[in-house]
């Protein structure tokens, strides 16, 4: 860690790091700052930011969408989140493997913990609101979100006994940032969960996205674990805004698109204390996430308009009602359908088949028994590159590819 690239008041909070590494120095981070902090150059994002929650809970409240609470949304949060961390899984495989309740890769868990954890914790958040951050609130996160990582080597949700750094290759003598040594670890810890409760100054000086910002640094600066900051640091994030009151927000697919900027950011308001930078960053992130659900949200009820084209769908039947289901359940078995509808099997037998034949729903398996079925045209729209505008699969090989066609109307 070079000591030029810190500010004075960082540079302060040095502290030899415990042997091995004691020819070395970690940052004891100050507290999260509670009275106003540097909006220098960001304001005009802040502001936009702010809007683009506005309008979020606007739609909350006043049509109570189903979409913004899609367990959709948390899969793809869950999914991009892992991914800046080097698990691999695909929105797909994840929704297969939920589905048929089966375990998957080791990497496809891991992902299915984080989707299952955002399920039960953000009732939670929205319940007792700030009250929810505590010490083991922290330590849950990241006991669920680790327990399926069979190379994590310390024991999940326990806090880090070792020194640790960021980037490096390997090896601290080359690293950016060295969080506090392992005895640090605890009080920082607790700064950060003191600011997450927002009983102090920061509830009247600073807005939500601020403190989003703000948290989010100070609590991958204190690293408290040995892996999985990152995860836990971003999962913190809806659970801010469901404490808030606000809908909340799944910023992981912006952040895995733009993590040069989002490392960089980090690194300013760690080293620097430039905390311009990560709200600015996460202003955009907001801004862009907003702007994404709403043309997803847009290009699935349209899409759900032209299924009803497709064949005649008796009111009330089975297959009528599943199409209302297929947008958040786009990859499910007979036997889930039945669970979901509250039929019996055979009813849900039934309607796949009338889907399969409308090519609302392909079968994914080939197989007689536990067969998989899938809504591709919804896997084209949500499984997009994030900013990129939605698409149709074709139907055929002669049919045009629906982005060059301007299908249903969406940019070519």
């Amino acid at each position: 860690m070079n000591r030029d690239h810190l500010t004075h008041a960082v540079r302060q909070r040095l502290v030899r790091l415990p042997a091995p590494h004691d020819s070395h120095y970690g940052v004891v981070p100050l507290p999260p700052p509670e009275n106003h902090v540097s909006l220098d150059g960001t304001l005009d994002r802040l502001v936009a930011a702010s809007a683009a929650l506005g309008k979020v809970q606007a739609i909350a409240r006043e049509m109570a969408d189903p979409y913004l609470i899609s367990r959709i949304l948390k899969r793809q949060e869950a999914v991009s989140s892992s991914s800046i961390e080097g698990t691999n899984s695909t929105l797909d495989e994840l929704l297969a493997v939920e589905d048929a309740n089966e375990d998957g890769r080791s990497e496809v868990r891991q992902v299915r913990d984080y989707a299952q954890l955002l399920d039960r914790m953000l009732p939670a958040a929205l319940e007792r609101g700030y009250g929810v951050f505590d010490l083991d609130l922290v330590r849950r996160l990241h006991a669920e979100v680790m327990r399926s990582n069979t190379d994590y080597k310390d024991v999940p949700g326990e806090l880090r006994d070792s020194v640790v750094w960021i980037d490096g290759k390997g090896h601290i003598a080359y690293s950016t940032w060295n969080p506090p040594p392992p005895a640090q670890v605890l009080p920082c810890l607790l700064e950060t969960i003191d600011y997450l409760r927002n009983e102090g100054m920061q509830s009247m000086t600073q807005n939500l996205v601020v403190r989003m910002a703000v948290a989010h640094a100070h609590f991958e600066a204190v690293h408290p674990f040995r892996d999985g900051n990152g995860r836990v640091g971003r999962l913190l994030l809806p659970l801010m805004m469901a404490a808030e009151g606000q809908a909340p927000l799944y910023l992981s697919p912006y952040i895995d698109a733009h993590k040069e900027d989002y490392y960089a950011a980090l690194k300013r308001a760690q080293q620097q204390l430039r905390w311009e930078a990560i709200v600015g960053f996460v202003s955009d992130a907001v801004v862009a996430t907003v702007d994404e659900l709403l043309v997803t949200r847009a290009a699935l009820a349209t899409l759900r308009e032209d299924w009803t084209g497709r064949r005649k769908f008796r009111k009330g039947a089975a297959s009528t009602r599943a199409l209302d289901l297929i947008t958040d359940h786009p990859v499910l078995t007979v036997k889930r359908l039945a669970g979901l509808l509250d039929v019996t099997v055979a009813q849900a037998n039934q309607a796949v088949k009338q889907l399969v034949e409308a090519g609302i729903l392909s079968e994914r398996t080939g197989y007689a028994r536990n067969r998989i079925f899938a809504a591709a045209e919804v896997l084209t729209i949500v499984n997009r590159p994030f900013g990129h505008p939605p698409a149709f699969p074709a139907k055929d090989e002669e049919a045009e590819p629906a982005e060059e066609a301007g299908a249903f109307g969406f940019p070519r």
